[in-house]
């Protein structure tokens, strides 16, 4: 069996489109198409019903499914296990969005390996949907996500809630903020209440979709966005950025996804290291949210986002 084919049948199911799916895996949609039709023929029945609103599961087409995924998993369970250097006996594979990998995702891999020393490790980047359907697929066993996508096999557990603070290149006061700010799109729930409780910084001009990534918009030019106190810590520390006094917070919590299947020994080992950088990244998170209570009015800094 082609396992290109398995995944192109994948693809079109999820996304329900031969387009949407010939977008994420790049190749031409007639390259989709005749995947799909490879398929069908070995399978001996039709496997979608096509329509101009897509590409419909038919129901020899939902059977098979969940063996596409049984031989991906197998697939990728092989092809992982085999694939161990010399010197290890085991292998993990970790994916995390691009904002959960520094201070937290690397520091992780160090705790992992210095306490398994023959374990293979293996980091994915991506956003939630493609890390769950490397989740599903077994092409990864944890994941670190802000929105988590729970799928049969999958269990989710909270890593840490993440606190979004107001930062700016240039030091100034939350009333005249507006005129530099950039909005940072951290997804539907701080989207929400940034327009309920922040109106007046609903519509800067300049959004932007990149996570933590958006401090190196901020260093070089007059601009100021939320971002993640454990994550600027260091640029507030060198004097690189400012907290904005009074700037309410946004509480944002983290979550590990775990196969149901994982090794029980990495997942024991894993699981204990991660409560260990819990603890130094709580201890950041609240140096700086001390520092802004600081500079602000009060004797607390205002949280968003809490009905």
């Amino acid at each position: 069996m082609d396992i290109a084919l398995i995944r192109t049948f994948l693809e079109v199911a999820s996304t329900g489109s031969f387009v949407n799916a010939s977008e994420r895996l790049f190749v031409t949609q007639s390259a989709v198409s005749l995947r799909v039709a490879r398929l069908e023929n070995e399978l001996g029945k039709p496997l979608f019903t096509r329509s101009k609103a897509g590409a419909e599961l038919t129901p020899a087409g939902r059977e098979f499914e969940r063996y596409a995924l049984s031989l991906i998993r197998i697939w990728e369970e092989a092809r992982q296990q085999v694939g161990i250097p010399e010197g290890y006996n085991k292998s993990l594979s970790i994916g995390a969005q691009y904002s959960l990998w520094p201070s937290l995702g690397f520091k992780w891999i160090d705790l992992i390996q210095s306490r398994m020393p023959s374990l293979n490790v293996r980091a994915e980047l991506g956003m939630p949907d493609r890390l769950t359907r490397f989740m599903v697929e077994g092409t990864i066993q944890i994941a670190l996500m802000y929105s988590p996508q729970l799928r049969p096999g999958l269990i989710a557990s909270r890593a840490l809630d993440e606190e979004l603070v107001l930062a700016a290149s240039v030091p100034t006061s939350f009333d005249d903020i507006a005129e530099h700010y950039v909005f940072v799109d951290w997804g539907p729930e701080f989207v929400h209440a940034h327009a309920l409780d922040l109106p007046e910084l609903t519509n800067p001009g300049l959004t932007l979709s990149l996570g933590a990534m958006s401090v190196h918009y901020l260093l070089s030019r007059p601009a100021a966005a939320y971002l993640p106190a454990r994550y600027i810590k260091q640029y507030l520390d060198a004097g690189q950025l400012f907290l904005v006094p009074d700037a309410p917070v946004f509480p944002y919590p983290v979550w590990t996804i775990w196969r149901e299947d994982l090794d029980e020994d990495i997942r024991q080992t894993a699981e204990a290291a991660l409560v260990s950088i819990q603890s130094q990244i709580h201890k950041d998170q609240s140096a700086v949210i001390s520092d802004l209570v600081e500079i602000s009015a009060g004797d607390t800094v205002e949280v968003f986002g809490i009905e």
